[in-house]
């Protein structure tokens, strides 16, 4: 299957899954609904969105030169990682609401990586490169995963405060199912950001240099961001508004180290 055939064959199933989602979902906000979501229905759905977006990423990413590490096609692969884990997490817990919010953004990534043009594909990489850029993708994906929870989970402790409780957030698991998942998640980033940069440390000679000064940093001040918080749960039992800020904040810096330094050397200095 062509790149173009695969990816905007993903396009389509990501859009159909989400008009449908969003549609029952609007649905389950008035109590005579005779047509609940089918949640089998929307996990097919995206699974083969997911499966063929799988084929697109990868052959966007490969090429005979090595790897092509440009802005939207690695963003094209996070993105990917990020609905696979959502949808594996979705078969044993209440994570596929996540969906709502991730496959609008998708749709757009995957559109801009299949009609840019592709960067200068690297050498192909050694086993220390291959586990940095592995880890580096797993961490931006488990933490963007979390900072979507954390939206979610902010949205949800607004309208309960206000006692909204009609609307989507009716089809939101409980407030300490969600905030469960949160810490899951982020424990799993967390750990796969130590070991990317661990790996990166260990693999180049000058991390701070070659471009990659300031990624490095926002990565260190992520990682510390996501540590405090991390600790402050386990000691202090930080939860609901703090535990959702230092999320969030982590995330900015995350952003910030990948996608904002990319942005700036492949846009702004071209």
């Amino acid at each position: 299957m062509s790149t173009l055939y695969a990816g905007y064959g993903a396009i389509a199933l990501y859009i159909f899954a989400f008009f449908y989602q969003a549609q029952k979902v609007r649905a389950a906000s008035h109590s005579n609904s005779s047509s609940p979501l089918r949640k089998e229905w929307l996990l097919a759905m995206c699974g083969l969105a997911i499966a063929t977006h799988g084929l697109a990423a990868w052959q966007l990413l490969a090429s005979a030169n090595g790897l092509d590490l440009s802005l939207w096609r690695v963003s094209a692969a996070i993105f990917f990682v990020v609905n696979l884990i959502v949808l594996l997490s979705s078969l044993r817990k209440p994570s596929h609401n996540l969906f709502l919010f991730l496959l609008p953004i998708t749709v757009p990534v995957l559109a801009i990586a299949l009609i840019s043009s592709a960067g200068s594909a690297q050498s192909k990489p050694g086993t220390g490169a291959v586990v940095h850029i592995l880890s580096s993708i797993l961490a931006y994906s488990l933490l963007t995963i979390a900072a979507f929870q954390a939206m979610l989970l902010a949205y949800q402790n607004w309208q309960l405060r206000h006692k909204h409780l009609k609307g989507w957030v009716r089809a939101l698991p409980p407030l300490q199912t969600m905030e469960a998942l949160l810490f899951e998640v982020l424990w799993a980033g967390v750990l796969l950001l130590t070991l990317s940069l661990i790996s990166g440390f260990a693999v180049f000679e000058d991390l701070f240099g070659q471009n990659l000064g300031h990624k490095t940093a926002f990565s260190l001040i992520a990682w510390l961001i996501y540590a405090i918080l991390l600790w402050g749960r386990h000691v202090k039992g930080w939860r609901g508004n703090t535990a959702i800020r230092w999320t969030l904040i982590g995330f900015i810096a995350t952003a910030l180290a990948y996608w904002g330094s990319k942005f700036v050397y492949e846009v702004l200095l071209v």
